[in-house]
Protein backbone atom coordinates (compact mmCIF):
# COMPACT_ATOMS: atom_id res chain seq x y z
CA UNK A 1 0.00 0.00 0.00
CA UNK A 2 1.19 3.29 -0.84
CA UNK A 3 2.07 5.51 2.30
CA UNK A 4 1.93 9.20 2.54
CA UNK A 5 3.99 11.77 4.36
CA UNK A 6 3.13 15.38 5.76
CA UNK A 7 5.63 17.19 5.65
CA UNK A 8 4.95 20.16 7.44
CA UNK A 9 8.08 22.07 9.01
CA UNK A 10 7.72 24.88 11.64
CA UNK A 11 10.66 26.39 10.07
CA UNK A 12 8.96 30.03 9.30
CA UNK A 13 5.34 30.56 7.43
CA UNK A 14 7.76 31.27 4.60
CA UNK A 15 9.27 27.42 4.48
CA UNK A 16 5.49 25.90 5.63
CA UNK A 17 3.95 27.75 2.17
CA UNK A 18 5.48 24.03 0.84
CA UNK A 19 3.26 21.49 2.74
CA UNK A 20 4.24 18.72 0.60
CA UNK A 21 2.89 15.15 0.51
CA UNK A 22 4.62 12.62 -0.87
CA UNK A 23 4.60 8.75 -1.64
CA UNK A 24 7.11 7.08 0.51
CA UNK A 25 7.58 4.25 -2.01
CA UNK A 26 5.58 3.03 -5.50
CA UNK A 27 3.63 -0.83 -6.29
CA UNK A 28 6.56 -3.07 -7.71
CA UNK A 29 7.11 -2.59 -11.57
CA UNK A 30 5.59 -5.78 -13.73
CA UNK A 31 8.39 -8.55 -13.30
CA UNK A 32 9.14 -8.49 -17.39
CA UNK A 33 10.45 -5.32 -17.16
CA UNK A 34 14.08 -4.96 -17.49
CA UNK A 35 16.96 -2.79 -15.79
CA UNK A 36 17.01 -0.46 -18.79
CA UNK A 37 16.95 3.51 -19.10
CA UNK A 38 13.69 5.49 -18.86
CA UNK A 39 11.99 6.24 -21.96
CA UNK A 40 12.03 9.68 -23.05
CA UNK A 41 9.71 11.57 -22.10
CA UNK A 42 7.50 13.85 -24.19
CA UNK A 43 7.61 17.05 -22.29
CA UNK A 44 9.75 19.08 -20.23
CA UNK A 45 10.52 17.39 -17.06
CA UNK A 46 10.46 20.12 -14.60
CA UNK A 47 6.75 20.60 -13.38
CA UNK A 48 5.38 24.16 -12.22
CA UNK A 49 4.11 24.29 -8.77
CA UNK A 50 0.17 25.68 -8.17
CA UNK A 51 1.34 28.88 -6.91
CA UNK A 52 4.60 30.58 -6.33
CA UNK A 53 5.99 30.47 -2.75
CA UNK A 54 8.35 32.52 -1.63
CA UNK A 55 10.99 30.34 -0.74
CA UNK A 56 11.95 26.97 -0.63
CA UNK A 57 12.65 25.09 2.98
CA UNK A 58 16.06 25.41 3.52
CA UNK A 59 19.20 22.24 3.52
CA UNK A 60 20.72 22.64 7.10
CA UNK A 61 23.66 20.82 6.33
CA UNK A 62 25.82 19.83 3.04
CA UNK A 63 25.70 16.71 1.17
CA UNK A 64 28.44 15.09 3.22
CA UNK A 65 28.01 13.90 6.78
CA UNK A 66 30.62 13.96 9.43
CA UNK A 67 31.30 10.68 11.50
CA UNK A 68 28.70 10.40 14.07
CA UNK A 69 29.15 11.75 17.75
CA UNK A 70 27.66 11.84 20.52
CA UNK A 71 26.00 15.57 20.65
CA UNK A 72 26.56 18.22 18.17
CA UNK A 73 29.66 20.69 18.08
CA UNK A 74 28.40 23.42 19.71
CA UNK A 75 27.58 26.69 18.23
CA UNK A 76 26.80 29.87 20.09
CA UNK A 77 24.28 31.96 18.66
CA UNK A 78 23.96 35.70 20.03
CA UNK A 79 20.67 37.11 21.36
CA UNK A 80 18.89 38.11 19.29
CA UNK A 81 20.70 37.08 15.63
CA UNK A 82 19.24 39.36 13.96
CA UNK A 83 16.78 42.39 13.70
CA UNK A 84 14.97 42.98 10.75
CA UNK A 85 13.60 46.50 10.21
CA UNK A 86 13.87 46.51 14.10
CA UNK A 87 12.12 43.81 14.78
CA UNK A 88 14.13 40.66 16.47
CA UNK A 89 14.84 37.27 15.44
CA UNK A 90 15.76 35.49 18.62
CA UNK A 91 18.26 32.69 19.15
CA UNK A 92 14.87 30.37 20.75
CA UNK A 93 13.74 31.02 17.04
CA UNK A 94 16.24 30.13 15.60
CA UNK A 95 17.33 26.85 17.19
CA UNK A 96 13.67 25.65 16.79
CA UNK A 97 13.29 26.08 13.23
CA UNK A 98 16.88 24.28 13.11
CA UNK A 99 15.94 21.65 15.00
CA UNK A 100 12.71 21.34 13.41
CA UNK A 101 14.37 21.32 9.84
CA UNK A 102 17.23 19.03 11.05
CA UNK A 103 13.95 16.23 12.42
CA UNK A 104 11.82 16.82 8.67
CA UNK A 105 15.75 16.47 6.85
CA UNK A 106 16.23 12.90 8.21
CA UNK A 107 20.12 14.08 9.51
CA UNK A 108 21.37 13.19 12.79
CA UNK A 109 22.04 16.79 14.98
CA UNK A 110 25.10 14.65 16.08
CA UNK A 111 26.54 13.99 12.93
CA UNK A 112 26.85 17.80 11.62
CA UNK A 113 30.22 19.27 12.09
CA UNK A 114 30.44 23.04 13.94
CA UNK A 115 30.44 24.00 9.98
CA UNK A 116 27.68 22.68 8.82
CA UNK A 117 25.51 23.86 11.72
CA UNK A 118 26.59 27.13 11.22
CA UNK A 119 25.93 27.00 7.67
CA UNK A 120 22.73 25.68 8.42
CA UNK A 121 22.05 28.20 11.05
CA UNK A 122 22.68 30.73 8.32
CA UNK A 123 20.33 29.09 5.56
CA UNK A 124 17.56 29.19 8.41
CA UNK A 125 18.33 32.53 9.63
CA UNK A 126 17.65 33.55 5.82
CA UNK A 127 14.32 32.23 5.61
CA UNK A 128 13.53 33.63 8.93
CA UNK A 129 14.35 37.12 7.20
CA UNK A 130 12.58 36.71 4.21
CA UNK A 131 9.17 35.31 6.46
CA UNK A 132 9.03 38.17 8.12
CA UNK A 133 9.64 40.74 5.26
CA UNK A 134 7.10 38.80 3.13
CA UNK A 135 4.50 38.44 6.42
CA UNK A 136 4.22 41.95 6.58
CA UNK A 137 3.87 42.97 3.36
CA UNK A 138 1.47 40.26 3.03
CA UNK A 139 -0.65 40.89 6.17
CA UNK A 140 -3.39 42.98 4.86
CA UNK A 141 -4.64 39.68 2.44
CA UNK A 142 -7.66 38.47 3.09
CA UNK A 143 -7.92 34.38 3.51
CA UNK A 144 -11.50 33.16 5.02
CA UNK A 145 -12.11 30.17 6.61
CA UNK A 146 -13.47 28.85 3.58
CA UNK A 147 -10.44 29.09 1.74
CA UNK A 148 -8.63 27.54 4.65
CA UNK A 149 -11.07 24.54 4.74
CA UNK A 150 -11.15 24.16 1.10
CA UNK A 151 -7.27 23.44 1.19
CA UNK A 152 -7.25 21.37 3.82
CA UNK A 153 -9.43 19.23 1.72
CA UNK A 154 -7.19 19.25 -0.91
CA UNK A 155 -4.29 17.87 1.32
CA UNK A 156 -6.66 14.80 2.68
CA UNK A 157 -7.38 13.85 -0.58
CA UNK A 158 -3.96 12.79 -1.06
CA UNK A 159 -3.82 10.32 1.53
CA UNK A 160 -6.10 7.34 1.48
CA UNK A 161 -8.25 7.52 4.46
CA UNK A 162 -8.94 10.18 7.28
CA UNK A 163 -7.07 8.42 9.58
CA UNK A 164 -3.77 8.26 7.42
CA UNK A 165 -4.42 12.32 7.23
CA UNK A 166 -4.51 12.53 11.07
CA UNK A 167 -1.51 10.41 11.73
CA UNK A 168 0.85 11.79 9.48
CA UNK A 169 -0.44 15.39 11.03
CA UNK A 170 0.86 14.20 14.13
CA UNK A 171 3.84 12.74 13.09
CA UNK A 172 4.63 16.16 11.58
CA UNK A 173 4.44 17.68 14.89
CA UNK A 174 1.24 19.79 13.52
CA UNK A 175 -1.55 20.29 15.27
CA UNK A 176 -5.21 20.69 13.24
CA UNK A 177 -4.51 25.11 14.65
CA UNK A 178 -1.03 24.60 13.48
CA UNK A 179 -1.94 23.68 10.24
CA UNK A 180 -4.67 26.62 9.48
CA UNK A 181 -2.35 29.02 10.99
CA UNK A 182 0.45 27.72 8.37
CA UNK A 183 -2.02 27.26 5.73
CA UNK A 184 -3.87 30.80 6.20
CA UNK A 185 -0.02 31.76 6.19
CA UNK A 186 1.06 30.32 2.65
CA UNK A 187 -2.26 31.57 1.09
CA UNK A 188 -1.69 35.10 2.08
CA UNK A 189 1.34 35.19 1.30
CA UNK A 190 0.69 33.34 -2.29
CA UNK A 191 -1.67 35.86 -2.79
CA UNK A 192 0.42 38.80 -2.25
CA UNK A 193 3.35 37.40 -4.39
CA UNK A 194 1.13 36.88 -7.46
CA UNK A 195 -0.95 40.41 -7.13
CA UNK A 196 3.36 41.69 -7.51
CA UNK A 197 3.82 39.01 -10.01
CA UNK A 198 1.05 40.48 -11.77
CA UNK A 199 1.68 39.33 -15.99
CA UNK A 200 5.07 38.58 -14.82
CA UNK A 201 4.25 34.87 -15.64
CA UNK A 202 2.20 35.00 -18.98
CA UNK A 203 3.71 32.71 -21.52
CA UNK A 204 2.17 33.20 -24.95
CA UNK A 205 1.40 30.25 -27.59
CA UNK A 206 4.60 31.62 -29.81
CA UNK A 207 6.95 31.14 -26.51
CA UNK A 208 5.90 28.26 -26.47
CA UNK A 209 6.20 26.98 -29.93
CA UNK A 210 10.01 28.97 -29.49
CA UNK A 211 10.81 25.94 -26.46
CA UNK A 212 9.96 23.69 -28.99
CA UNK A 213 11.64 24.26 -31.96
CA UNK A 214 14.74 24.41 -29.86
CA UNK A 215 14.42 21.30 -28.01
CA UNK A 216 12.98 19.12 -30.09
CA UNK A 217 15.27 16.19 -29.11
CA UNK A 218 13.26 16.56 -25.94
CA UNK A 219 9.83 15.84 -27.38
CA UNK A 220 11.19 12.65 -29.57
CA UNK A 221 9.35 8.93 -28.28
CA UNK A 222 10.91 5.73 -29.51
CA UNK A 223 8.67 2.89 -31.12
CA UNK A 224 6.43 1.90 -28.04
CA UNK A 225 3.11 -1.21 -27.74
CA UNK A 226 0.44 -1.26 -25.70
CA UNK A 227 0.32 -4.81 -24.06
CA UNK A 228 -0.70 -7.15 -21.18
CA UNK A 229 0.59 -10.79 -20.47
CA UNK A 230 -0.99 -13.49 -18.24
CA UNK A 231 2.83 -15.30 -15.84
CA UNK A 232 2.92 -18.20 -14.94
CA UNK A 233 6.58 -18.22 -12.87
CA UNK A 234 8.93 -20.21 -12.74
CA UNK A 235 12.32 -19.67 -10.17
CA UNK A 236 15.47 -20.32 -11.31
CA UNK A 237 15.59 -23.23 -8.55
CA UNK A 238 12.48 -25.16 -9.98
CA UNK A 239 12.96 -28.82 -11.90
CA UNK A 240 12.20 -29.38 -15.62
CA UNK A 241 8.97 -31.22 -14.56
CA UNK A 242 7.79 -27.74 -12.58
CA UNK A 243 8.87 -25.69 -16.08
CA UNK A 244 6.91 -28.11 -18.09
CA UNK A 245 4.09 -27.72 -16.01
CA UNK A 246 4.15 -23.69 -16.03
CA UNK A 247 4.80 -23.88 -19.96
CA UNK A 248 1.43 -25.95 -20.13
CA UNK A 249 -0.75 -24.10 -17.88
CA UNK A 250 0.60 -20.98 -20.24
CA UNK A 251 -0.37 -23.01 -23.70
CA UNK A 252 -4.26 -23.86 -22.12
CA UNK A 253 -4.48 -19.60 -21.50
CA UNK A 254 -3.23 -19.12 -24.61
CA UNK A 255 -5.87 -21.68 -26.26
CA UNK A 256 -8.21 -19.73 -24.10
CA UNK A 257 -7.65 -16.16 -24.74
CA UNK A 258 -7.43 -17.11 -28.16
CA UNK A 259 -10.98 -18.72 -28.64
CA UNK A 260 -12.15 -15.31 -27.16
CA UNK A 261 -12.44 -15.20 -23.52
CA UNK A 262 -11.46 -12.00 -22.33
CA UNK A 263 -7.70 -11.41 -21.66
CA UNK A 264 -8.03 -9.09 -18.54
CA UNK A 265 -10.52 -11.70 -16.68
CA UNK A 266 -8.07 -14.25 -17.95
CA UNK A 267 -4.84 -12.87 -16.31
CA UNK A 268 -6.97 -11.87 -13.44
CA UNK A 269 -7.69 -15.77 -12.84
CA UNK A 270 -4.39 -17.07 -13.82
CA UNK A 271 -1.26 -14.85 -14.16
CA UNK A 272 1.31 -15.15 -10.97
CA UNK A 273 2.43 -11.87 -11.50
CA UNK A 274 2.17 -9.34 -8.24
CA UNK A 275 -0.92 -7.47 -8.71
CA UNK A 276 -2.50 -9.04 -11.29
CA UNK A 277 -5.42 -9.41 -9.80
CA UNK A 278 -5.96 -5.86 -9.61
CA UNK A 279 -4.43 -4.67 -13.08
CA UNK A 280 -5.49 -7.49 -14.68
CA UNK A 281 -2.30 -8.00 -16.26
CA UNK A 282 -2.00 -4.37 -18.20
CA UNK A 283 1.37 -3.12 -18.73
CA UNK A 284 0.17 -0.10 -20.41
CA UNK A 285 2.62 1.34 -23.08
CA UNK A 286 6.24 0.40 -23.32
CA UNK A 287 9.56 0.65 -25.22
CA UNK A 288 11.42 -1.96 -26.58
CA UNK A 289 14.16 -1.18 -24.30
CA UNK A 290 12.33 -1.13 -21.17
CA UNK A 291 11.59 -5.52 -21.35
CA UNK A 292 14.10 -8.06 -21.02
CA UNK A 293 14.93 -9.58 -24.73
CA UNK A 294 12.77 -12.32 -25.02
CA UNK A 295 9.54 -10.44 -23.99
CA UNK A 296 10.37 -7.87 -26.02
CA UNK A 297 11.19 -9.50 -29.18
CA UNK A 298 7.93 -11.38 -28.89
CA UNK A 299 5.73 -7.82 -27.92
CA UNK A 300 7.02 -5.95 -31.00
CA UNK A 301 6.95 -8.52 -33.70
CA UNK A 302 2.83 -8.98 -32.73
CA UNK A 303 -0.20 -7.02 -34.43
CA UNK A 304 -2.55 -5.44 -32.32
CA UNK A 305 -5.56 -7.61 -31.32
CA UNK A 306 -3.28 -11.38 -31.41
CA UNK A 307 -2.34 -13.41 -28.87
CA UNK A 308 0.96 -14.95 -28.46
CA UNK A 309 2.09 -18.37 -28.21
CA UNK A 310 3.85 -18.76 -24.83
CA UNK A 311 7.05 -17.07 -24.68
CA UNK A 312 9.71 -17.97 -22.00
CA UNK A 313 11.92 -15.62 -19.80
CA UNK A 314 13.89 -15.25 -16.61
CA UNK A 315 10.54 -14.54 -15.17
CA UNK A 316 8.36 -18.08 -16.30
CA UNK A 317 5.84 -18.31 -19.45
CA UNK A 318 4.22 -15.00 -20.66
CA UNK A 319 1.33 -15.35 -22.66
CA UNK A 320 1.28 -11.70 -24.39
CA UNK A 321 -1.46 -9.80 -25.89
CA UNK A 322 -0.85 -6.56 -27.98
CA UNK A 323 -3.65 -3.82 -27.74
CA UNK A 324 -2.20 -1.19 -29.74
CA UNK A 325 1.79 0.55 -31.02
CA UNK A 326 2.58 4.25 -31.76
CA UNK A 327 5.56 4.40 -33.80
CA UNK A 328 8.46 6.30 -33.34
CA UNK A 329 8.05 9.84 -34.12
CA UNK A 330 8.36 13.38 -32.72
CA UNK A 331 5.50 14.53 -30.11
CA UNK A 332 3.05 17.24 -31.71
CA UNK A 333 3.73 20.67 -30.46
CA UNK A 334 -0.35 20.47 -30.00
CA UNK A 335 -0.25 17.62 -27.66
CA UNK A 336 2.77 19.15 -24.91
CA UNK A 337 1.78 22.95 -25.97
CA UNK A 338 0.10 22.51 -22.28
CA UNK A 339 2.74 20.82 -20.05
CA UNK A 340 5.80 23.72 -22.09
CA UNK A 341 3.10 26.88 -21.31
CA UNK A 342 3.13 25.35 -17.39
CA UNK A 343 6.82 24.60 -17.75
CA UNK A 344 7.83 28.18 -19.27
CA UNK A 345 5.33 29.55 -16.79
CA UNK A 346 6.59 28.11 -13.48
CA UNK A 347 10.00 29.21 -14.77
CA UNK A 348 8.84 32.66 -15.13
CA UNK A 349 7.46 32.42 -11.71
CA UNK A 350 10.58 31.69 -9.87
CA UNK A 351 12.41 34.08 -11.57
CA UNK A 352 9.65 36.96 -10.75
CA UNK A 353 9.71 35.66 -7.31
CA UNK A 354 13.26 35.92 -6.58
CA UNK A 355 13.49 39.52 -8.07
CA UNK A 356 10.11 40.45 -5.58
CA UNK A 357 12.52 39.30 -2.52
CA UNK A 358 15.31 40.36 -3.56
CA UNK A 359 13.86 44.03 -3.78
CA UNK A 360 11.91 43.29 -0.50
CA UNK A 361 15.85 42.15 0.62
CA UNK A 362 17.62 45.36 -0.23
CA UNK A 363 14.89 47.91 1.02
CA UNK A 364 15.03 46.08 4.50
CA UNK A 365 17.22 47.36 7.39
CA UNK A 366 18.81 44.26 7.82
CA UNK A 367 21.29 43.34 11.16
CA UNK A 368 23.17 39.82 11.84
CA UNK A 369 25.51 38.78 14.50
CA UNK A 370 25.89 35.09 12.48
CA UNK A 371 29.55 35.48 10.53
CA UNK A 372 29.22 35.75 7.41
CA UNK A 373 30.24 32.60 5.16
CA UNK A 374 33.62 32.38 3.95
Amino acid sequence: MTKFHLSATILSPVAAAALVLLPACKPAPAPVEAPAKPAPTAAPTATPTAAPTATAAPAPATNAAAPSETSAPSVDLKDPVAKVNGEDITKAQVEEAFAAAVQASGVKAADLTADQKLNGYRQILDELIMDKLVAKAAAGETVSDEDITAEIAKLKKQFPTEEAFEAQLKEAGQSPDKLKTALRTMLQQQRWMQSQIKDGDKITDADAKKFYDTNTEEFKNPETVKASHILFMVNKDDSEEVVKQKEAAAKKAAARAKKGEDFSKLAKELSEEPGAKDSGGDLGFFAKDRMVPEFAEAAFSQKPGTISDPVKTQFGWHVIKVTEKKPAGTVPFEEVKDQITAYLKSAKQREAVQAILKKLKDSAQIESTLPPAN
